[in-house]
């Protein structure tokens, strides 16, 4: 790091060294909040956009934050930025979506594994049906073609006719419950 004329690293007062740690209300000692990434002031620009056209900001307050958020070098100065705003329904929205789209490609992948212990359960069932159908000295009937069959029509109907949510998303405006509203 490098040193100012006066001692102190570049980009700290001149004192900062000397500083003692700052003081909790308990006064316990705690070390300095970390520095806010590009992330954090956007995520926070974005919720204090969502309460201006909630409503729950004025222009003049929003225009004041947004400035402050813009300025932030640390996570604890954006924090009370919107620590006193409501919940945004935006925000809301944007989450139950993002549980959404996730539950239904976990779903899509874990029908895909379906179709790979399908094909093991196929290729295990097959060299059995082989191993006895060459021990018999001649090919037998294709037993596996039953199970087989039941398994993967089973699989197909979990495509044809999904699975209802299992859980009720309250919060989810356009959730399991939102015709009920």
């Amino acid at each position: 790091m490098h040193n100012t004329p006066h001692g102190a690293p570049y980009g700290l007062p001149h004192d900062a060294r000397h500083r003692a740690p700052h003081d909790a209300p308990d006064g316990v000692p705690h070390a300095p909040a970390m520095r806010a990434s590009d992330a954090d002031r956007t995520a926070v620009i974005e919720r204090l956009g969502d309460a201006l056209a909630e409503g729950a900001l004025d222009t003049t307050e929003y225009q004041r934050r947004l400035d402050a958020a813009a300025t932030a070098v640390t996570t604890a100065q954006l924090a009370p930025l919107t620590a006193d705003l409501p919940v945004s329904r935006a925000a809301q929205a944007k989450a139950a979506a993002a549980r959404r789209a996730a539950r239904a490609r976990a779903d899509k992948r874990a029908w895909f594994d379906e179709w790979g212990y399908w094909a093991a359960g196929a290729l295990i069932m097959t060299v059995i049906w082989a191993a006895t159908s060459l021990q018999a000295g001649e090919w037998k009937t294709y037993w596996p073609a039953a199970p087989l069959g039941i398994w993967a029509a089973v699989l197909i109907s979990y495509a044809v006719w999904p699975d209802k949510p299992r859980d009720k998303d309250h919060h989810d405006p356009g959730g399991p419950d939102a015709t009920a509203k």
